[in-house]
C-alpha cells in the first residue's frame, strides 16, 4: 500500500499502525507590542543620562545617575523583555504546548487526538496589529488560553488542520487491521 503523494506541504500519512513521529510545525511568542512601553523607558532613560551627565546640581552625583538609570533600565525595560522571551507556544503534530516563567517553569499541554474547541477573540488593538486570543477548550479540563498570538488566522488554520488530521489518524488506527484474501 502506498502513501498519496502531498498536495500544499502536508507530509505523507504513514502507512497504519506505524507510529508516526512528533514533528514541529510551529513556535511562537506572544506579539510584541507589549515591549512599546519598554523601548519607550530604554530610549529616555538613554536620553536622559546623555543629558544629565556631567551637569548634575551639587548634592547629586554621576554614579548616584547611573545607579539610578541602571535600576529603571533593569525594571522597566530588562526585565519585561525576559519575561517576554520565557513565555513560548508551540504547535507539533501531536499537541500544543504552552511554556512560561523566568525562574519556574509552567508548562501545560493540550493533545490533538482528544479534539478540542477552539475560540479566537480580538480586542480593536489586536485587530489593528494581527494578533488574537485563542481559546482552546476540550471540555474537561480548563481551557487553554493562548493570548496576543502573532498572525492569529493563520494559527487557528493550522490548530484546526492539526486536529482534524489527528481524529483521522486516531480513527484510522483504531479500526481493526483486513488482511487481504487471496484470490484463486
Amino acid at each position: 500500500m502506498t502513501s498519496p503523494t502531498t498536495y500544499g506541504g502536508r507530509p505523507l500519512t504513514p502507512a497504519p499502525g506505524v507510529p508516526t513521529p512528533e514533528l514541529r510545525v510551529a513556535r511562537f511568542r506572544p506579539h510584541a507590542r507589549r515591549l512599546f512601553w519598554s523601548a519607550l523607558v530604554l530610549i529616555a532613560v538613554a536620553g536622559a543620562v546623555g543629558y544629565f551627565y556631567g551637569n548634575l546640581r551639587a548634592p547629586f552625583e554621576d554614579w548616584m545617575l547611573l545607579t539610578a538609570a541602571a535600576a529603571a533600565v533593569l525594571l522597566l525595560a530588562v526585565l519585561p523583555w525576559a519575561t517576554w522571551w520565557a513565555h513560548t507556544y508551540t504547535i507539533t503534530t501531536r499537541r500544543v504546548i504552552e511554556r512560561s516563567g523566568l525562574f519556574g517553569t509552567r508548562r501545560t499541554e493540550l493533545p490533538h487526538m482528544r479534539g478540542y474547541t477552539i475560540q479566537v477573540r480580538r480586542g480593536p488593538l489586536q485587530r489593528l496589529w494581527g494578533a488574537g486570543t485563542l481559546i482552546l477548550s476540550n471540555g474537561v479540563d480548563a481551557p487553554m488560553r493562548l493570548r496576543n498570538v502573532p498572525s492569529v488566522e493563520l494559527v487557528h488554520e493550522v490548530l484546526v488542520d492539526q486536529v482534524e488530521v489527528n481524529q483521522i489518524l486516531a480513527h484510522r488506527d483504531a479500526q481493526p487491521a483486513t488482511v487481504p484474501t487471496a484470490q484463486m
